[in-house]
């Protein structure tokens, strides 16, 4: 008997992928009732029985989250009813084509098969997807597919190892769903309705909130604040230099600098009066700079806005069109090292026809270069780190080849021993003051001939022997003035918003666009500044005693979230102990 399987990705590129590869590029091809998702039928043995594989998807979410239509009009109710008002679920107008293709397809069907991604959003399409069909065919038999990349090897092992979904990280998701809606509708609603009586040239404006939003504004409001507030204070040191030999060391002064001018020029005229420096040691040792960790999405977002100037949203975009033509393996990852039984040499040698880094790769596996990448600390336990998976020689589009010569680069780089060096510390007296410069001789570049975002090279200084005594060239008394810190770049807000846990890697992008939208923020060049009316809803909230702008509350919830994801916790557990939380903040 022929089982037949209905096989369902989170978007048409991918299913068509896979049926080519499934298929052998002989699927045949028919219109569903959407026009953007077409079925692919092809024959296939799955797990020993002789399927007729159909192939179809959704375009991400199936089903969408709301109020019952009784308080959806903003003056319809108290706005604090909707942290206990039910939320529903439904399939929009937009996505009924859709629904309709998945439950005609799965009458027919036995087995279905999820190729939805291997996160907790992609398992919550999946039990979305699996409630849809379920409704057609109760008697299906559900199976996902696990994996990271659109290449053969992949994809034939993940259809032998088929695997059941996973309902903790579809929980998990809901929860997050349903914490978003509930809270971020209570206070858009308050604080629109309030500041549109206040101010008239908001009347058509919605002041919006958001739990991951909010904080991500309050970091960039805080930088701004920290910038206004900075008072310049003028400090006073003591500069070093001695010439010899075509080369100059110049040496830093062991208190580094005194605010206080009078303390700071005795101290000047005692070295002046005695301006003999002795050589108190030579230190040499060696000095080694580390390969970069394996690339996951957030080391990927923030590499990409420093050194191609490309914003987070369009870096995950541009990452995820490549992962759709399988050049890289799947771009949602939090993982930062390789499991041992990746073939790591395979994946290089596939680089190696590459003009650009091909002889690079060469060298690697020919010359016995190639090293092992090192561990990082994070593994989500779903997808690898994010790494080439084919050769690309012919992209169109320049963002794409940027990020791809990125990804390789490091990937490569991560493959390639660490660069070698030296480095020589001098430390000297005048006058019982302290002072020490350092000199580099790099010998093996190693990594660094792969990888243009970083810089290491030589710094020569003089050769100076212990117990030597010198008139130093130039002594000189500097004043200098503190600075305050710059602007909050692109790299440093992923960063904040990593570290304090607001959004994960596939939503962190997300919220700095979000803040933008809505007009909190703007960015000029690589650096964000709050709007009017940004800096205005962090500072009320302020004033009335709520710190909506910090990273806390939210950090708490993504922990528990992921103790959902785990089957720590139960997902009604969590909802209910932080709508508490906000309702107490919203009713105060």
């Amino acid at each position: 008997m022929v089982v037949n399987v209905l096989n369902v990705a989170e978007k048409p590129k991918v299913a068509k992928e896979i049926s080519a590869i499934l298929g052998k590029g002989k699927a045949a091809h028919s219109k569903g009732f959407s026009k953007y998702n077409p079925v692919h039928k092809f024959p296939y043995t799955l797990n020993g029985e002789s399927c007729n594989m159909i192939f179809t998807s959704v375009l991400g979410h199936l089903m969408g989250r709301d109020f019952n239509e009784n308080v959806r009009k903003w003056y319809s109710c108290n706005p604090a009813v909707l942290f206990d008002e039910p939320i529903r679920k439904i399939v929009p107008e937009n996505m009924k084509q859709i629904d309709k293709t998945l439950q005609q397809q799965a009458r027919t069907c036995q087995w279905l098969v999820l190729w939805l991604d291997y996160d907790r959003e992609g398992e919550n399409i999946s039990f979305e997807v699996i409630s849809r069909c379920t409704a057609a065919n109760k008697n299906l038999r559900i199976f996902r597919a696990k994996f990271s990349s659109l290449i053969p090897r992949e994809i034939y092992h993940a259809c032998a190892n088929l695997i059941p979904p996973d309902k903790n990280k579809s929980d998990a998701a809901e929860a997050r769903c349903e914490l978003d809606l509930r809270v971020g509708s209570a206070f858009t609603r308050l604080q629109t309705l309030y500041l549109q009586k206040r101010i008239p040239d908001l009347e058509t404006l919605i002041i919006s909130y958001g739990p991951c939003q909010f904080p991500t504004l309050g970091f960039v409001v805080d930088r701004y604040w920290r910038i206004e507030e900075f008072v310049e204070e003028p400090f006073w040191s003591i500069n070093v230099s001695h010439k010899r030999e075509n080369s100059i060391a110049k040496f830093n002064w062991e208190r580094g600098h005194l605010f206080d001018h009078a303390c700071a020029f005795i101290l000047y005229e005692i070295v002046i009066e005695s301006p003999v420096a002795k050589v108190l040691s030579v230190n040499r040792k060696k000095k080694d700079k580390w390969k970069p960790l394996p690339l996951n999405t957030i080391a990927l977002q923030k590499l990409a806005s420093k050194k191609l100037r490309m914003n987070s949203a369009k870096v995950m975009e541009v990452a995820e069109n490549l992962y759709r033509q399988g050049f890289i393996s799947y771009p949602r990852t939090e993982t930062n090292s390789f499991d041992q039984g990746t073939n790591l040499k395979g994946l290089v040698e596939i680089q190696a026809p590459h003009q650009q880094w091909g002889a690079y790769a060469n060298s690697l596996l020919q010359e016995g270069k190639f090293c092992r990448p090192r561990n990082g600390k994070s593994n989500d336990q779903s997808h690898p780190p994010i790494h080439p998976t084919k050769l690309a020689n012919n992209l169109q589009k320049d963002e794409e080849k940027k990020l791809y010569e990125l990804v390789v680069r490091h990937f490569l780089a991560c493959c390639s021993e660490d660069a070698h060096g030296f480095e020589t510390t001098i430390a000297i007296d005048i006058a019982n003051e302290k002072f020490t410069t350092k000199g580099l001789m790099v010998t093996a570049t190693n990594y660094l001939d792969v990888y243009p975002y970083e810089k290491w090279s030589d710094k020569t200084i003089p050769v100076f022997n212990e117990g030597e005594q010198f008139t130093p060239t130039d002594i000189l008394f500097h004043q200098g003035q503190t600075n305050p810190p710059n602007l909050l770049t692109e790299s440093e807000l992923i960063d904040l918003m990593d570290k304090n846990g607001i959004g994960t890697d596939a939503t962190i992008a997300q919220h700095i666009e979000t803040i933008q939208q809505r007009e909190y923020a703007s960015k000029q060049g690589n650096y964000f500044t709050p709007t009017t009316l940004g800096l205005a809803l962090i500072d009320g909230y302020k004033k009335m005693g709520f710190n909506l702008d910090k990273p806390d509350l939210r950090a708490r919830m993504e922990k528990d979230l992921e103790q959902i994801a785990c089957g720590k916790l139960a997902k009604q557990t969590v909802t209910n102990k932080f709508i508490a939380e906000y309702r107490e903040i919203f009713e105060e």
